[in-house]
C-alpha cells in the first residue's frame, strides 16, 4: 500500500509534529482543524466563524488529497461547548448532503489555541 503526506496551503500549516493529512492507499486520514485562517494562521473569531473555517480547512485538505468532504465516511467534532451541538450541525448541513458520514461529537474541556471547536476527518476516494 502506497502512503502519501497530503499538503496545502489552502489550510493552516500544521502546528506541531503531524501532516495536515495522510494517504493510506486509498484512505485519506485527516488531522484535526481548528478554525485558523490559513493565511494569518490567526484563529477567528466567535464560534459560528470558528466552525465555518474548520469546514473550509477541512475541505481544503479533501480537495488537496484529490478528494472532496463527500467522500468523508467519518467525522469527529469535538466542542469546547455542547450547547453548540445544533449550530454545529446546522453549519455542518452547508457542508455535508445525505448520506451523511458516521460522526461523533465530543466535549473537551479545551482545544489548541483556545479554539471553540475542531473537526477531524477520513475519506474514501475511489
Amino acid at each position: 500500500m502506497s502512503r502519501s503526506i497530503v499538503s496545502t496551503p489552502a489550510a493552516p500549516t500544521a502546528i506541531g509534529t503531524y501532516s495536515q493529512a495522510v494517504r493510506a492507499g486509498n484512505t485519506v486520514y485527516m488531522s484535526g482543524q481548528i478554525g485558523l485562517d490559513p493565511d494569518t494562521m490567526e484563529l477567528v473569531d466567535g464560534f459560528e466563524a470558528q466552525a465555518v473555517r474548520v469546514f473550509d480547512n477541512l475541505k481544503a485538505v479533501a480537495e488537496a488529497s484529490g478528494g472532496s468532504l463527500d467522500r468523508a465516511v467519518r467525522l469527529t467534532i469535538y466542542l469546547v461547548d455542547l450547547e453548540n451541538f445544533g449550530q454545529v450541525n446546522e453549519i455542518m448541513s452547508r457542508y455535508f448532503e445525505e448520506p451523511y458520514p458516521a460522526r461523533a461529537a465530543v466535549g473537551v474541556k479545551s482545544l489548541p489555541r483556545g479554539a471553540l471547536v475542531e473537526a477531524d476527518a477520513i475519506l474514501v476516494l475511489d
